[in-house]
Formats: structure tokens, C-alpha cells, sequence
């Protein structure tokens, strides 16, 4: 009787474990090329995601509108977009094309990336950041400033292997 128990605890622990190593392919799941979403004033962008050690950051490899239109405000017109809109000078000629847009994201165990700040080259500002890989396969990012409850949500989808941009 005491060897059935023994038996069965084991098969319980073995059994117990097998979602923490099928789970949900952990932290690095989300390695690899991500598509934002469409709408924004530099246009859709790839953003190459990367861990290094246990922490997570993306850069921007791609953009679908990498130079400035011929009617641009900003007296760029055809020139390559900068981050012309950061609150400090010294970084406003920085190419979009290569900045790191979000970093210090860590993977949390239970299903979500936190403790990141992504950077919005739109408007300038950095916000705290977390996010979510959903069944669907698409990634989920909230930016907000303070509380959760004070931000957005943009959706990214993976780009396809062979497809997209050619890391920088």
C-alpha cells in the first residue's frame, strides 16, 4: 500500500510538471520579427526582439515609411526619419531605423513581459510597459503612465519567416 502511494505521488509530481515545461515556450517566445500596428505617423514598422541574459528589448529593423514625405512640416522632405520628436536635443537626429523602442522587459513565469519602457518615437515620450503573447499568436504591449488603467494597448503580429526586413 505504501509503495502504490509512493507510485502515485510520483505520477502526480511528473504530471503536475509537464505544463511548467509544454507551458507556452517560456520567455523567449517572443523572439524574433514583429509587425506593429498600421496608423502611425512613421507607418507600419518591423521591431526585431532580442534577450539578452533574462532580459528582453526590440529595435526597430524596418519601416514603411522611411524617409519623410514631400509635403513634411518639418522641412525634411525625403530625408530619412529621425527621432526629431525626443524631448532631449541631443537625440532628436537619431534614425528611427535602429532605435531601440523598448527594453529591461522581463519574462514573468506567468504569461506576460513586465517591468519594461517602451518609447514612442511619435510623440516622445516613454512609457512603463507590459505584454502579452495571446493564443492567437499575436503580441499585446500596454504603454501607460502611472497605473495600467492610463495607457493603450497596440497588437503586433509575428512577420513570417523569410519575410520582412534584413536586421541592421
Amino acid at each position: 500500500m505504501r509503495q502504490t502511494l509512493v507510485m502515485v505521488a510520483a505520477v502526480l509530481v511528473v504530471l503536475a510538471a509537464i505544463p511548467v515545461v509544454a507551458g507556452d515556450g517560456g520567455g523567449d517566445a517572443i523572439l524574433g520579427l514583429w509587425a506593429t500596428a498600421p496608423g502611425t505617423e512613421n507607418g507600419q514598422a518591423h521591431v526585431e526582439i532580442v534577450r539578452k541574459a533574462d532580459v528582453y528589448s526590440g529595435r526597430i529593423v524596418w519601416l514603411e515609411k522611411p524617409t519623410y514625405p514631400p509635403d513634411d512640416p518639418g522641412g525634411m522632405a525625403g530625408q530619412a526619419r529621425v527621432d526629431r520628436n525626443n524631448p532631449d536635443a541631443a537625440l532628436r537626429s537619431r534614425p528611427i531605423i535602429g532605435l531601440k523602442i523598448f527594453d529591461n522587459m522581463m519574462w514573468d513565469g506567468k504569461g506576460e513581459w513586465r517591468k519594461g519602457r517602451i518609447y514612442d518615437p511619435d510623440n516622445g515620450k516613454t512609457y512603463k510597459c507590459y505584454m502579452r503573447l495571446d493564443p492567437d499568436g499575436t503580441l499585446k504591449l500596454r504603454g501607460y503612465i502611472g497605473i495600467s488603467l492610463f495607457g493603450r494597448t497596440s497588437e503586433w503580429t509575428r512577420v513570417p519567416e523569410g519575410e520582412g526586413a534584413a536586421k541592421e
